[in-house]
């Protein structure tokens, strides 16, 4: 934490003017993130959020009421922050890492636009993520599974007690559903560091009818209060606690000021889109991204697809970085899927791609697999094998939606 506690020190601390909620988890943390700011904006509030990763651009990462920062302004930002790292370095400090550099970056950025409140996504775990410097107003900790085993360590508990380290001292903590053996390392640390614990059971999100591809009819208990028959614009079983972990954030930031009423939760709810998850590339034929990038996402996404879909068919176009867990994802995916296709992501990190393929083979020897490591071939692929009545679907590494994504959104 020396580096960008440094940094931060030179640039004045702008993190120390900012209101913040901090969101961490193995999944969902993106879809929280992306929540708590797009509600509280259409509220009314100037939002901030930083995210990662991105799909396409780095600007994507920084985002007031939605909007990316201009190219330009990131550019200033980025020869700014980069004369503050030669003072630094002329003093014997370390170059801080390109992570640490976009958190500096996101802080200086908020501040200079005197936001409201600014909801920062952990990047990688929790205690020595370069996002932990802050003291936020609540912390948000979505779930708990294996990931970055090789750098969180190798036990559920060890995993969660790198997360629980985004817990401060008398900060309330929202914790979401997982394995009881990470809840209790987080209660645990919550306990120590008499952080209170949200009570999650004082909200309640109930499906109302089976859900399809453009989202959700449901019922929320919330706050006191029953809205009932909202339209919830995002796809996915986990969407619904992604929304319960966010309505219990901005409960809690209720006690700031921040106010979100029942109408304006109905509306806002409405007409959320967020890219990559459950997206709707394509209707005819039908495509769906979802960077269902490690095994606890793709479990997630094989079982929202299950209650959307059916038993439609699909074929399956993946592709994963050396080092996922290709072969635990695949088991979530394999039901309903008719033939599997291999791509590439585009990252140095993938020179182990085709592995995928056996790994596929091992568990669904029954069923085609092909191997194409240009992107965009295997998208023409994927749609030509298609019967009338299948679907494809694209899902893995942001280094493949990247790609895949944009042969269908960019003209």
């Amino acid at each position: 934490m020396s580096r960008i506690s440094s940094l931060l020190e030179l640039m004045g601390n702008p993190e120390k003017d900012l209101k913040m909620v901090h969101v961490a988890g193995t999944n969902g943390k993106g879809s929280v993130t992306y929540l708590i700011a797009s509600l509280l904006s259409a509220a009314g509030y100037r939002v901030g959020r930083f995210s990662s990763p991105h799909l396409h651009s780095y600007t994507e990462r920084f985002t007031i009421d939605g909007q990316e920062i201009k190219l330009p302004r990131f550019k200033a930002y980025l020869d700014h922050i980069e004369e503050q790292v030669g003072q630094l370095l002329r003093v014997g400090k370390e170059h801080p890492t390109e992570f640490e550099i976009m958190t500096a970056l996101a802080f200086q950025y908020f501040k200079d636009e005197e936001v409201e409140l600014a909801v920062i996504e952990v990047g990688l775990g929790g205690v020595y993520d370069s996002t932990n410097v802050i003291t936020p107003l609540v912390s948000v900790i979505s779930s708990v599974g294996y990931e970055h085993t090789e750098v969180l360590g190798s036990s559920l508990e060890e995993i969660a007690q790198n997360k629980a380290g985004i817990i401060k001292t008398g900060i309330p903590v929202v914790i979401g559903s997982m394995p009881e053996e990470a809840r209790k390392i987080i209660e645990c640390q919550a306990g120590a560091l008499n952080a209170p614990c949200f009570n999650l059971d004082e909200i309640k999100v109930t499906l109302v009818r089976r859900p399809d591809i453009q989202g959700q009819e449901i019922d929320i208990d919330w706050a006191g209060q029953r809205i009932e028959r909202v339209h919830f614009g995002l796809a996915g079983n986990y969407q619904l606690e992604n929304l319960r972990l966010s309505l219990a954030a901005i409960m809690l930031l209720n006690e700031s000021g921040f106010i979100l009423t029942p109408q304006v939760l109905r509306d806002s709810l409405s007409h959320l889109k967020f890219p990559g998850r459950l997206e709707v590339l394509s209707r005819q034929p039908l495509v769906i991204a979802d960077a269902a990038h490690n095994p606890h996402a793709a479990k997630a996404l094989g079982e929202s697809l299950n209650s959307i879909l059916g038993a439609k068919k699909k074929i399956l176009l993946c592709g994963y970085l050396d080092d996922k867990n290709a072969g635990e994802a695949l088991a979530y995916l394999g039901e309903n899927t008719s033939r599997c296709i291999v791509s590439r992501p585009e990252s140095d990190r993938a020179s182990k791609w085709n592995r995928v393929a056996d790994e596929w083979n091992k568990i669904y020897p029954g069923t085609s697999c092909y191997v194409q490591e240009d992107i965009e071939k295997a998208v023409s692929l994927g749609v030509q094998l298609l019967d009338r009545e299948e679907y494809l679907l694209i899902t893995g590494s942001f280094y493949l939606l990247d790609r895949a994504r944009r042969l269908f959104t960019i003209a």
